[in-house]
Parts: structure tokens; sequence; C-alpha cells
């Protein structure tokens, strides 16, 4: 099915009985196309009279960004699912979406994000973090999150974005201002004839981990990034089909029992992103998310010979071999003690 880029298709059932308010996104980057297709059967069997939405209301974008999708690359002129925020002066095509996307998750209370990953591994739930009233993050439906994290499907729950990747943002920022101060001169202009330096402008913002999820939970939403596996893996959009089902039933905008949560989650914290600095960066080997790996052990290695290695046993998560200099290259992982009880 074609989605054209000039416009953003979004289908909405409404219950005639009051109830949450349910987005669920598909194809923020555009070669993740399991929520797509996901999407596109579950609203078949709403419109066959197969499933009924009786409270509440759904709305559901099957392609969240039609540029990314057309061209079957992750982005169109830049990554949707960061910096994500309403602007008056958009300078690219994830900008223009932006605005209308933002203003869509505002009139919802929780959010389904649809994705998946480049190398082969095990689908997991992005999970926001706990109760807090700090700056990065301030949130108060953790308890809530939770409970919908569980009834997905996956029995691995990762959590640790934001505040992993403001770090990772502190580092851009850091070497930015190293190599300006080593060539002696100021900043490129950041505008839409200067990619580059549009993009090392987006990169070094402190709200470049700003995603889907990180603002609906700074709207008062809670939110959920569903990661169904490999790209290519024929069992993404069946994964992401039963997660939609499961979610319609867990907030009961259908009638039908309450998924049974989870036992055993493994739950995993983001603690370090590691970003590419020279296309000559290079893995030692194929790793997959959540290879385990060992302290010291090295893995990969910079073009100038600089080994990269981890300072403590964890596991790789989203490595990318094809990742851009000065995008994010990998990130480490450990366990972590949520829902320990």
């Amino acid at each position: 099915m074609q989605y054209p880029t000039s416009q953003l298709k979004v289908l909405q059932y409404a219950g005639l009985q009051p109830g949450v308010r349910l987005i669920v996104l598909g194809a923020v980057h555009g070669n993740e196309t399991c929520g797509t297709r996901a999407i596109e059967r579950i609203t078949r069997e709403i419109d066959a009279g197969e499933l009924a939405i009786v409270r509440g209301s759904v709305s559901f974008v099957p392609v969240t960004n039609p540029l990314a999708y057309a061209s079957g690359h992750r982005a169109g002129d830049r990554n949707l699912n960061r910096n994500l925020r309403v602007t008056a002066t958009p300078q690219d095509f994830e900008d223009h979406i932006a605005n209308r996307l933002c203003p869509l998750l505002d009139a919802h209370d929780v959010l389904l994000d649809l994705h998946s990953f480049h190398t082969p591994g095990e689908a997991f739930a992005m999970l926001g973090p706990q109760d807090n009233d700090g700056p990065l993050e301030p949130f108060a439906r953790a308890t809530q999150e939770e409970a919908f994290a569980l009834r997905l499907g996956v029995r691995r729950i990762v959590e640790g974005w934001l505040d992993t990747y403001a770090r990772g943002v502190a580092h851009r920022v850091a070497r930015a201002e190293a190599q300006t101060h080593a060539a002696g001169s100021g900043a490129d202009n950041a505008s839409a004839d200067n990619p580059a330096a549009r993009q090392q402008q987006l990169n070094t913002d402190p709200a470049y981990g700003v995603g889907t999820t990180e603002y609906m939970r700074s709207r008062g939403g809670c939110a959920i990034t569903l990661e169904c596996g490999q790209h290519e893996d024929p069992a993404a959009p069946d994964l992401a089909w039963r997660a939609i089902r499961n979610t319609l039933a867990h907030f009961r905008l259908i009638d039908a029992p309450d998924p049974a949560p989870v036992a055993q989650p493994e739950v995993l914290r983001l603690h370090e992103v590691i970003d590419r600095l020279h296309p000559g960066d290079s893995f030692v080997r194929e790793w997959k998310s959540f290879d385990k790996v060992a302290a010291g052990e090295r893995i990969g290695t910079r073009h100038d010979g600089t080994p990269v290695v981890a300072e403590e046993a964890g596991y790789v998560v989203f490595p990318n071999p094809g990742a851009l200099a000065g995008q994010e290259w990998f990130y480490l992982a450990r366990v972590s003690g949520r829902f320990a009880d």
C-alpha cells in the first residue's frame, strides 16, 4: 500500500462508552514496517466487524514517517524519533511531521510505538523511568506503564533510555567544543542548506533523546516502545499485532479479558551509548542485541586502531555496523533491579 509523503494518515475508532484514549504508531522509522503491517491487519478486523471498540478511542498511524517509508530508509531528512517537538521554523521533513504528530499525541492518554531493530535478536519493550520529580524526565505513571509493558507478550524489558542518552549528548557536546577550539573557528550555519551542520546541531541538542514516548510522558501520558524483532523477521508483524490486541484488552477498549502479565521478566538498564566517530570504526565481530560482553572485552576498534572495550560485564544493545559518523553505534546495558518483587 502506498502512503503519500504529502500527508499523515490517521485512522480513529471511538467507542460509545468513555475510556482510555490510545494511539498506536507504525513506521516512525521507514525501514521498520512490522507496525504498519500489524495496524493494517487490525484495522481490517475492526472494519470487518471482527473486533469492536466499545470504550474510549484508538487512533492508528500506519506510517508515521512517510518520506522514510517511501525510500525504505530509517530516516527521511533526519531521525524523527529524536528532538521531537513542535517548532515554528521547520527546517526538514521530520519537523513538519512533528508539528502534526505532537498535537496528536497531546490528545491521547497512552501510546504504543511499534519498532524493529537492525540485527537479529529477541523482541523487547522499552520502559520509561520510575516515578520522580527530577529535571530530566519527571514522571508519575510508572505503575500504570509497568503493568502495560508486562502485557505486551515479551519477557525482556529495557529501561534507562533518556538519562543514558543525555550522558551521550554531553559527550558529543564536549567533542564538538574540542573540535571547534582546535579548528579555531565558529560553528557553521545549521540550516537546510548545510545538512552536516544541521545534523551536528541536532546531535548536540540536550533534547536529542526525546522521541515519541519521551514526548508522550512529558505531556502526562504513558508510553511503551515495543521492539518487535529484526526488521525482516517474518514473526515481527504477528508479534506487533498481538501486542495491539493485548493493549486494547488491557485498557478495556474491547470486551476481552486482561492479558496475564509475563512471568519473571528479564529487566535490563541501559547505562552508556557509544557513538561511531569515523566511517572506519568497526566491530570485532557481528554483534546482536543483548549479546553478553565481559568486563574488558573488546567490542570494536576505532579507525586509528584504538580499542573500544566494555568497562564492565553486561550486554551489547542496538549494535549498528552501518551507523553514520557522529551517530549512536551501540549501547551497553546491565541487569536492573526493577520488578525484583
